[in-house]
């Protein structure tokens, strides 16, 4: 099952060093943009992949073509493709032994979901930590980074 509580997914929140964005844009009104600065404004090591955009930077931060090129462990892909597209980040995140998946707003994918989990990853599905850190009352005022 997805984390659902807010006590799992605090503690998931809490643990998370190091994200992989994928879908990072530089569209400055896509949301994935705005939570890629976001996440580093909440003193996480961000990683923005898109392939479209490798070598350039977003926010002070590379980009990267795919999880494959990150360099490290990865605590958390955060994907910002649709639900069927997510499948495949998914299947890519489990290949690189990333800890957790999270889909974003309205990105449902549960075979996906599913394969996650057996593979041991955390999964979070259709939410935004733009939204949930502050709900959570994690703001890097009370994250203590």
């Amino acid at each position: 099952m997805p984390l659902e509580t807010d006590q799992d997914i605090t503690r998931l929140l809490l643990e998370t060093k190091r994200i992989a964005l994928v879908g990072a844009s530089a569209k400055p009104e896509r949301a994935s943009n705005r939570v890629l600065k976001f996440l580093i404004e909440q003193g996480y090591d961000v990683i923005a992949v898109n392939p479209g955009l490798a070598g350039q930077k977003l926010h002070g931060v590379e980009v990267v073509a795919s999880l494959d090129d990150v360099s490290g462990p990865i605590d958390m892909v955060d994907i910002f493709r649709n639900s069927h597209d997510a499948g495949a980040v998914v299947d890519d995140a489990i290949s690189v032994g990333a800890a957790s998946v999270w889909t974003q707003l309205d990105v449902i994918n549960e075979p996906a979901a599913k394969r996650a989990e057996a593979a041991g990853l955390k999964v979070v599905m259709d939410r935004c930590p733009k939204i949930e850190i502050p709900r959570l009352g994690l703001l890097k005022a009370s994250h203590g980074s």
